[in-house]
């Protein structure tokens, strides 16, 4: 596993309840979007379990995230890269890119299949993060 990048992470001490509180965040994100009917709103707060996910994989290494333009895709790939899942990076990036049509491009929109299949997957990583970190 290659180091963490100083532009896209800090080395951090976190108290095991703040790692337990980012996966209790990215378990109400996912919760919402396995209730929610609207497909866009099933995506969003799938993306967001995602990416909180990987915020508490990153701080039970010892690693805060920096806020800097990129670190998403950094996340997600470092996320990948603990789990040893290139299909997390692969997901996560087409997640992400959608994402980010969906603010600054022309918004499409997510259909009902997608948000099922992303839905699954985020479910899928969750899992495997909780499992690890247990």
């Amino acid at each position: 596993m290659s180091g963490f990048s100083a532009e896209f992470f800090k080395e951090t001490k976190f108290a095991a309840e703040q790692i337990s509180g980012y996966l209790t965040k990215a378990h109400r994100d996912l919760e919402i979007a396995e209730k929610d009917q609207i497909p866009d709103v099933r995506f969003t707060f799938a993306y967001q379990a995602l990416v909180k996910s990987g915020i508490a994989y990153v701080a039970h290494e010892g690693y805060k995230v920096r806020m800097a333009p990129g670190h998403h895709i950094k996340l997600i790939e470092k996320l990948s890269e603990l789990l040893k899942d290139p299909t997390v990076f692969t997901f996560g990036n087409a997640m992400r890119m959608k994402r980010n049509d969906d603010l600054y491009g022309d918004g499409s929109i997510v259909s009902e299949k997608d948000a099922k299949e992303y839905l699954e997957f985020v479910r899928g990583v969750l899992h495997k993060v909780k499992a690890q970190l247990a």
